[in-house]
């Protein structure tokens, strides 16, 4: 599990340069006044990463070298640097890929930082003892699981016997099964879904919908299908990966309404995808304001659970 967050022919680096010519003069947007009742302290983060340069004590998974790290360090606390100013108390961390099946870094800093970092950890799901793997993670915070299909054709990469054993345990301990997939992998998830109705399952990042720049009504329909499982929650996410590009983000307004609608704001997380967010122009603010002031389709109650309680509920809890 080794794919990064963007799709294959597009890196990271390139939607950022993108997104970079696009922001121009884009201002911060005055707080409405429904707003002005929300909370705008205590905000969860529900995904970013975090590594280090220090590849000594925390070596790097094989295939990857230092110059794969960009930047070349995000530690928790560079992350909380960018987040404590903008009202966010805890962060969901999501295993890196750059040290794939090691957990390590990951759970020290959960350590470390007690009560401030969930966590989502990578998995083997080929390896033995698969159930004493999730449950000894989950003693130590984690509350759910990456997966993804890397090389595999998407009508096959959920058909492993590992991949059901997950979802099996999932919904016995309460794990959620994190997919960081695009729209055609939304098909082969709600056949996961219908047969394993139970196991918690959290979409990152919209599923990628807007990737290129457009909303596919077909994509967002798929996705919108899933709602009708009841344990489906949705990553209102990747801002500067999606749809213009840039601040303040607001068209992407209408595919987060559309959701809003559909899973009902109960289901929804936001989360920035540190540190991608705050690189080539963009920023950290200019994320969580778009939840926090920038859509007026938004309640109070809305904004209080995609910035809180769902992330809260799912990983926190």
């Amino acid at each position: 599990m080794t794919q990064p967050e963007l799709p294959l022919d597009r890196s990271r680096r390139e939607l950022l340069q993108a997104g970079a010519l696009a922001l121009g003069a884009a201002s911060l947007a005055s707080f409405d006044a429904a707003a002005a009742d929300a909370p705008l302290e205590g905000a969860i983060d529900a995904h970013s990463h975090i590594w280090t340069p220090d590849v000594k004590r925390h070596p790097l998974a094989a295939g990857f070298k230092v110059t794969d790290m960009q930047p070349a360090s995000f530690t928790p606390e560079e992350l909380q640097a960018e987040a404590r100013p903008c009202g966010v108390a805890r962060v969901v961390l999501i295993q890196m890929s750059y040290y794939r099946f090691d957990n390590s870094y990951m759970l020290a800093a959960m350590r470390d930082h007690r009560g401030v970092f969930g966590g989502v950890a990578v998995i083997d799901e080929h390896a033995s003892g698969l159930g004493e793997t999730m449950r000894d993670l989950k003693r130590q915070g984690v509350r759910g699981f990456r997966i993804h299909p890397a090389a595999q054709a998407v009508d096959r990469w959920l058909s492993s016997e590992g991949m059901a054993a997950m979802w099996r345990l999932g919904a016995d301990e309460r794990l959620a099964m994190c997919a960081l997939v695009n729209p055609e992998a939304l098909v082969p998830l709600e056949a996961m879904c219908r047969k394993f109705p139970e196991t918690p399952l959290v979409i990152d990042h919209f599923a990628r919908i807007g990737i290129d720049g457009t909303v596919h009504a077909a994509d967002l329909d798929n996705l919108c299908r899933l709602a009708r499982h009841a344990h489906v929650h949705v990553k209102i996410s990747a801002f500067y990966a999606l749809g213009k590009k840039a601040a303040p983000y607001t068209d992407l307004g209408p595919m987060i309404r559309r959701l809003r609608d559909a899973f009902g704001a109960e289901r929804l997380m936001w989360a920035t995808d540190c540190p991608y967010q705050v690189q080539m122009g963009h920023a950290y603010c200019d994320s969580i304001e778009l939840v926090r002031s920038r859509l007026d389709f938004l309640t109070p109650a809305d904004r209080r659970a995609m910035l809180i309680t769902t992330a809260e509920r799912v990983f926190f809890s």
